[in-house]
């Protein structure tokens, strides 16, 4: 891939002439031009790139849900159109992803994603990242069949005077690790922490099930395997509403979360606690009270999508949105004590720019509205597109959901890019792999070693539990601890040691992936696809 490429750019307004230029695509690229009071149409780049027969192409999908595999050179990246209009509408699939503002061609050769992307010959890689998101996500597209990438700016419609900054990319060359470090080191971001995190999730055995006999049942399992300092997280079902997060479900905690933050404290773990903090589901308090915190789009409020009956943004350009988010994160972190959030379903907070933010730079002001909130306390973040993520939380879901099964059916197969699969996710872990330890520490997702309410095969558990143990940087369950039998917990110390002591990991993708460790001095492999 070795070559001299040169990046040609155009930057057209609704009034006057197009701006037109190049630059040498290596390194640190800045484009900027001068304009004065001019409503932006499109700003565009394209750079050649030759397909070939052994290249692999990496686009970063739309936000940590979105599937973001490597493509070879007749690969596609497949949008909503297969599917029947009043699916897309009942069930609001478009708002998950980026289909509501991007282009997808439908053609083979063709692939799209965010914030940056890669080809790679073997172990030899070609990175294009984005070092500033604020005038709009830096969207790529890859033509195999013209050998172009195309590269665009999510600023149409916005207002600019002065000096706008079309593009500032990094382009870069090298090993993995050698453009990798550089574009983190351009960008001037580090992790908050480097502290790999092990523990326990409600979520996947639990779901929306929990009160406090389950919290009580299943520290008891906790504690027979977990260490002092591990996460025990009480995710989504604590809450009487999405969007009513000032009190807790009365029937399902009558003590309150107080009182289960001091119990998992006392058996020496660290509390988290599940939140979707910019959105709210019909019938909440907040949505029936507070109507005016919606955030509209063509005068009704923005669905973003069907979980719990359908849910909706919050509008933080509404100072009362902004302090209620304060307010109720005060409470979980402070007066009840918890030490960690996961906050969820992030990408509400902007599914749309204005003629002077773009989509991106609201993403960032709303990161920043959490990271401002919490203070010294952790943050998991999920839902959410990635660069704005970069350096603001300690811990980030780098992948979709895991199943109970291996790649769900083929109807759900047939829907949007942020669907429910282990496989889809063991994928999305694997070619993020890089943010883990530069952006932040990467999560991805649960393990499972249980039997029952599980159809995953032996096999596959051991392929989930070793890509997010050598990949990640956070390692949780939703096992009932209580219930593993002699065998399992071998298996459970074995899994929390993979994550803490394997060294020199490494991933050959070229013909499916395989997973090679140092472990206890033996060099191990795995063929995880």
């Amino acid at each position: 891939m070795a070559a001299e490429r040169t990046l040609f750019y155009t930057v057209e307004t609704e009034n006057g002439a197009p701006i037109t230029g190049s630059v040498k695509a290596d390194g640190v690229v800045n484009v900027s031009v001068s304009l004065r009071n001019a409503r932006l149409k499109k700003v565009t780049a394209k750079v050649a790139i030759p397909a070939t027969d052994t290249m692999r192409v990496f686009m970063n999908g739309y936000q940590n849900w979105t599937y973001s595999p490597e493509y070879d050179r007749t690969g596609r990246t497949r949008g909503l159109k297969h599917l029947p209009c009043f699916l897309r509408g009942a069930f609001q699939i478009n708002r998950y992803g980026d289909y509501h503002f991007v282009e997808y061609p439908y053609k083979k050769g063709i692939t799209h994603g965010e914030s940056w992307c890669y080809f790679r010959e073997g172990k030899k890689f070609l990175l294009f990242g984005s070092l500033d998101e604020m005038p709009g996500y830096t969207l790529f597209r890859y033509d195999a069949n013209k050998g172009e990438l195309s590269i665009e700016r999510d600023c149409a419609g916005m207002k600019a005077t002065g000096i706008f900054h079309a593009f500032n990319l990094f382009i870069a060359e090298g090993t993995e690790r050698e453009v990798f470090d550089a574009w983190f080191a351009a960008m001037g971001v580090h992790p908050l922490t480097d502290k790999k995190q092990f523990g326990y999730s409600s979520w996947y055995n639990r779901y929306q099930d929990i009160n406090d006999a389950t919290i009580t049942d299943d520290l008891v399992g906790a504690k027979s395997l977990l260490r002092p300092g591990d996460l025990f997280q009480i995710d989504d079902g604590w809450e009487t509403a999405v969007g009513d997060w000032l009190v807790p479900d009365e029937k399902k905690f009558p003590n309150g979360l107080k009182n289960a933050a001091d119990a998992i404290h006392e058996a020496g773990f660290r509390a988290g606690l599940w939140l979707a903090p910019f959105v709210c589901q019909k019938g909440s308090k907040i949505m029936e009270e507070h109507p005016d915190w919606l955030l509209l789009h063509d005068g009704k409020p923005w669905s973003n999508g069907s979980n719990w009956g359908g849910f909706y943004s919050l509008d933080i350009d509404n100072p009362e949105v902004v302090a209620y988010v304060q307010k109720f994160l005060d409470r979980v972190l402070n007066e009840w004590g918890f030490d960690l959030v996961k906050l969820d379903f992030l990408y509400g907070a902007a599914p749309f720019g204005t003629e002077t933010e773009s989509r991106a730079a609201r993403m960032c002001r709303a990161m920043n509205i959490l990271r401002k909130a919490c203070r010294g306390k952790q943050i998991l973040g999920c839902g959410v597109p990635l660069w704005p993520a970069f350096g603001i939380v300690e811990y980030c879901r780098v992948g979709c959901d895991v199943g109970l099964d291996w790649n769900d059916t083929k109807i759900m197969q047939a829907t949007h890019r942020e669907r429910v699969s282990t496989k889809q996710s063991i994928e999305d872990t694997t070619f993020r792999r890089q943010l883990t330890g530069r952006a932040f520490m990467g999560d991805p997702d649960v393990f499972f070693l249980r039997e029952g309410n599980c159809k995953l095969l032996p096999e596959e558990k051991e392929k989930l539990f070793t890509v997010n143990a050598l990949l990640g940087g956070m390692l949780l369950t939703s096992d009932a601890l209580n219930t593993y039998t002699d065998a399992q917990k071998e298996q459970f110390r074995y899994v929390r040691d993979l994550l803490e002591r394997a060294t020199d990991v490494t991933v050959d993708a070229d013909n499916g992936i395989v997973l090679r460790w140092t472990f206890d001095g033996e060099r191990k492999e795995l063929r995880i696809m």
